[in-house]
């Protein structure tokens, strides 16, 4: 197959286009992750280190030459961003770190499908789906995780979430950066795997085996079997933190972003509400599901078996691997 790694593209749910992506500091990562390959146990520990990721956060993000770096109104512009999304005025969003923490009026932008056994996307992202069962068509065994490293090893959700599916969300600079919940139900545990700061640009992700499950992460694991639920079965929703990402901030809120809270065990959850915030740059959610309990969408999983698109997770698996455009608080899958 030819190894075309200069472009990196994926399906627009919306209109079913192909779409090239741009991405940001290309060359610049995917040089540090071959030289994190051939020196990992020096260069690979520095760039993922929190220091590193803090220091380039605050660089990017927290002084006026960042905004300068980010282009202001031409990084909007160039992005295809829309302001009148914003909760707030663009011109209030002055540094950086605001603009990729701003709020939206989702109620307006992002309106819930109808139906309780819908499952929702967690974010404004591209979206890949798989398999842990060796006897589905999805099956990719620990192309971007270690399915134990990921939920921290912990004997009981391992056993709960064997042999399910999984959806891989990829946040991009230019995203909207709330977390929101995909699915209702009950917090049957949460906690918080210590890791890494790995990028989330696709040539990062490849270069480095099981990604996810190295970088720091907070695991929500959520009952939708209750009243009041999706009733999806154990749903885990894992936030995984990156490159310029130091903190998952958890601000619950059933309010739009009023009163945020902390999630913690034995919270009730509802759908489509706001759970955390990515503090800033870009990162990944990864749900996963219980065997037997949930399809995915006809058309996300036509798009992700394409052959005609040129993604990097395709020609580095050698699988068609494509990701959907999606937006959060729409639907991505159903109960069975």
């Amino acid at each position: 197959m030819h190894r075309n790694f200069t472009t990196h593209q994926y399906i627009e749910r919306k209109t079913g286009f192909i779409k090239d992506e741009t991405l940001y500091h290309d060359n610049i990562v995917n040089h540090i992750y071959s030289a994190a390959r051939e020196n990992r146990s020096v260069i690979y520990r520095m760039v993922t280190s929190k220091y590193i990721t803090d220091m380039l956060a605050y660089i990017n993000y927290d002084i006026p030459m960042g905004k300068r770096i980010l282009g202001g109104s031409s990084f909007l512009k160039n992005a295809g961003i829309d302001t009148t999304e914003f909760l707030d005025s663009p011109e209030s969003l002055d540094t950086a770190r605001k603009f990729f923490e701003r709020k939206i009026k989702y109620n307006e932008c992002r309106p819930m499908p109808v139906g309780q056994g819908i499952i929702v996307s967690p974010a404004d992202s591209r979206m890949l789906i798989g398999s842990l069962d060796e006897t589905s068509c999805l099956f990719l065994k620990e192309k971007f995780f270690s399915f134990a490293e990921l939920l921290g090893n912990k004997t009981e959700w391992l056993e709960k979430f064997c042999n399910g599916k999984y959806a891989v969300f990829r946040l991009t600079p230019e995203k909207y950066h709330y977390n929101h919940v995909p699915a209702s139900g009950v917090v049957s545990d949460y906690y918080e795997v210590d890791g890494n700061y790995n990028s989330c640009n696709p040539g990062a992700v490849t270069a480095i085996d099981g990604a996810y499950s190295k970088n720091r992460r907070t695991v929500t694991i959520i009952n939708t079997d209750v009243p009041g639920g999706t009733g999806a079965g154990f749903v885990a929703m894992i936030e995984v933190a990156a490159l310029m990402i130091g903190v998952i901030q958890q601000c619950y809120s059933e309010n739009g972003y009023d009163n945020p809270s902390v999630v913690i065990k034995g919270m009730f959850l509802r759908k489509g509400s706001v759970k955390s915030l990515f503090r800033p740059g870009s990162s990944v959610d990864i749900l996963l599901f219980e065997k037997g309990r949930i399809n995915f969408c006809d058309d996300i999983v036509e798009n992700s078996q394409r052959r005609d698109v040129r993604s990097r997770f395709t020609v580095h698996f050698d699988k068609a691997l494509v990701e959907t455009d999606v937006e959060v608080r729409s639907e991505i899958a159903h109960i069975k």
